[in-house]
């Protein structure tokens, strides 16, 4: 028998365990994760490493900005060679033809239940807004609805307004044009920079 063992000190009452015969230790488990907190962390990560190899790659980086969104269930609908510039905004119920384009800075809002349609080989140039009237406006005094309608091979110029009209096929549109609701263009017309065509008002062809 060995005889070197150390002489064992009492322990304090407060260095004594306190479970009990029968009892359970209670033990801290760690808190899990939460899904959405998970899920928040790993798409960060992912976002910041797509952005890192776009950037290796030498890709151009832009801000997070949606050129598409969907609003009350209606998506944009592009074609393939539809041109949407990283910075304009096109939302809601926005049909873009073949070859349309919509450039920097241009807003096509249908937000408000009346349908927008930009034609074949058109262009919605820098700054420019085409919007239309409020859902509480179901028809103009014509009789037709509040949509915007450009046809096709038309050119909308940089900073110009259009609201709840028409225009017609092979139209040049200047810069800083507006063109309010219920307004006739018709096809093969000039419209001079800064022109503005009042409410329910008609340009006819060839002018």
């Amino acid at each position: 028998r060995r005889t070197d063992r150390r002489p064992t000190t009492p322990l304090a009452d407060a260095d004594r365990p306190t479970c009990r015969v029968g009892e359970k230790r209670q033990t801290e488990i760690p808190t899990p994760m939460s899904g959405s907190s998970l899920k928040a962390v790993v798409g960060r990560g992912l976002r910041e490493a797509g952005a890192r190899l776009r950037e290796k790659g030498g890709a151009e980086i832009f801000t997070r900005h949606r050129p598409s969104m969907m609003l009350n269930m209606k998506k944009p609908f592009q074609t393939n060679d539809t041109f949407v510039a990283p910075t304009a905004s096109v939302i809601g119920e926005v049909t873009n033809w073949d070859e349309s384009s919509v450039w920097y800075g241009a807003v096509v809002r249908a937000d408000s239940g009346h349908p927008i349609t930009v034609g074949f080989m058109s262009s919605v140039g820098d700054r420019a807004v085409v919007n239309t009237l409020g859902p509480d406006v179901e028809t103009l005094e014509t009789g037709f609805a509040p949509d915007v309608h450009i046809g096709h091979y038309v050119t909308v110029g940089a900073g110009s307004v259009l609201i709840s009209c028409r225009v017609e096929d092979c139209v040049d549109v200047g810069e800083g044009c507006t063109i309010m609701e219920g307004a006739l263009v018709e096809e093969n017309v000039v419209l001079e920079p800064g022109t503005v065509v009042p409410a329910y008002g008609r340009i006819p062809s060839g002018q």
